[in-house]
């Protein structure tokens, strides 16, 4: 597989190199089109989390919209939990999505969670890797979360939490886990009017009950993806926070890499291979090849 073949094959190409990492994924020609990808000028990584039901889908459906008609290009990475009976999953979400497939500068990828717990799915990040590389922003909307799944922070440059009014989240927020990661906060479906600005302010307070480090600037946004109010003001807080993280990209670039080799070495051994391990030090040639240096 090629970085540049797959550019010019399009979306054909690219997901048939999406099922060779997911079938073959510590292969070498897999692991080498990861350090193209590594290697390559990058885009965004946005990561949306959040409970379900909150609106991750519709909020995904305008930032499309509107990064398209800047002729900006998108991929997004759907991540829907999986059933323990059947193993099976819906992957809904590029129905929900409503987008044009014969957009050539969008591409949309479903993946079940399976068994993965924090988020997201095992293939999430090596996709994210390679979409980084492709395209000016990536999305990735994780399955509905609780407190504990914030794998998201080790792969996106900016997180938006997502919380629904008068859902009681704002509670959990006071709770260790998913409050520490956020870069930004939505409060979707504000046009259901007044329970929406209780629901900020219980949110605020309790950010500052928690004392947590970021509350000093950490923006909260009221908006309605029904009716698209207030997501030009969420779109500017993501770039700002964009603009803001430019200069510690290549320290993020860092701690996906290391998040790739953790959980790789895991899905691979098990805890007890990173406990056998030292601390890992990233080989800036290649962190992917490193994996097959590492399990020798």
């Amino acid at each position: 597989m090629d970085l540049n073949k797959i550019k010019k094959d399009g979306k054909t190409g690219l997901a048939n190199a999406l099922v060779e990492l997911e079938q073959n994924p510590f292969n070498k020609n897999s692991l080498n089109l990861l350090t193209q990808a590594y290697k390559a000028k990058n885009g965004n990584i946005l990561g949306i989390t959040g409970p379900p039901g909150v609106g991750k889908s519709s909020l995904i459906k305008n930032l499309i919209k509107f990064y398209r008609s800047k002729k900006k290009t998108i991929a997004v990475i759907a991540v829907d939990p999986s059933s323990k009976k059947t193993k099976g999953a819906l992957l809904g979400d590029r129905i929900r999505l409503e987008t044009d497939p014969n957009d050539k500068g969008l591409f949309i990828r479903s993946m079940a969670a399976r068994d993965k717990l924090g988020g997201l799915a095992s293939i999430t990040l090596s996709s994210a890797f390679l979409f980084n590389a492709l395209f000016d922003l990536t999305i990735i909307e994780t399955v509905g979360v609780g407190q504990s799944e914030t794998d998201i922070v080790n792969i996106a440059d900016t997180v938006l939490f997502c919380v629904q009014p008068g859902s009681g989240d704002a509670l959990q927020f006071m709770k260790a886990g998913i409050v520490e990661i956020p870069d930004i906060i939505a409060i979707t479906k504000s046009d259901l009017g007044e329970i929406a600005n209780i629901t900020k302010n219980d949110v605020i307070n309790s950010i500052k009950i928690g004392n947590y480090s970021k509350e000093q600037d950490l923006p909260i946004v009221l908006i309605s993806s029904k009716e698209e109010k207030n997501i030009n003001d969420l779109i500017n807080k993501i770039e700002e926070s964009q603009k803001r993280n430019e200069a510690i990209k290549n320290k993020k670039k860092e701690i996906r890499s290391i998040f790739w080799l953790e959980e790789s070495i895991k899905e691979q051994f098990g805890l007890s291979g990173i406990e056998k391990l030292k601390k890992i030090k990233i080989n800036t040639n290649s962190p992917f090849l490193q994996f097959l240096k590492i399990i020798k």
